[in-house]
């Protein structure tokens, strides 16, 4: 099972997915979690991204679509996976398709988690107390959503077109949100 999680951040999407993929028993792969891991490993592709974050820049989507379809091509996503991050433009969403076009596969399911602006940023506020991140201002967070807004939202169109998204609510019982979603998925 070939899935995408989207929604703004606060949505859930990394708590959600890492349910599912435990249930499905395939990877959830978050490409924050890319990033980290190549630039920690000290790759040629964590080296080039990390010469975009370093002087504060965004990595460029040619290297992010490489950075996926290397962690796609990886054995324990052979049989599926759950994709968090990504894709997160028009752009993205063209390469996503080769990717999986050169191995046989396509995206079969794009989980749309909504929340409430108002519940997002009670969210947000309450895991950068808890983390102590500092990134995670009420500035801060207005811009990504607003990123997100203008961006990552219409991409649930051309994905609603493909007849494969499946829209939940994101607040509520951590329990009945991942029953909605698996419910949802065998009906796609």
């Amino acid at each position: 099972m070939n899935l995408l999680i989207m929604g703004p951040q606060g949505s859930g999407k990394g708590t959600q997915a890492a349910l599912l993929a435990k249930k499905y028993d395939i990877p959830h792969i978050s490409t924050g979690d890319i990033f980290r891991e190549n630039m920690k490993n000290d790759t040629e592709l964590g080296k080039l991204a990390k010469s975009y974050t370093d002087k504060g820049e965004l990595v460029p989507d040619s290297v992010t679509g490489d950075l996926v379809e290397d962690r796609l091509a990886q054995a324990d996503a052979a049989k599926g996976f759950i994709l968090d991050g990504y894709p997160r433009n028009a752009a993205q969403v063209e390469r996503l398709d080769e990717i999986l076009t050169k191995s046989g596969r396509k995206v079969e399911g794009v989980i749309n988690l909504t929340a409430d602006r108002t519940v997002l940023m009670e969210r947000i506020a309450k895991r950068a107390e808890i983390e102590g991140r500092a990134d995670d201002t009420p500035e801060a967070i207005e811009k990504r959503l607003a990123i997100y807004d203008k961006e990552t939202a219409p991409l649930t169109k051309a994905y609603a077109e493909r007849g494969i998204v499946l829209e939940v609510n994101g607040i509520g019982e951590l329990d009945e949100i991942t029953q909605a979603i698996v419910k949802g998925l065998e009906s796609l």
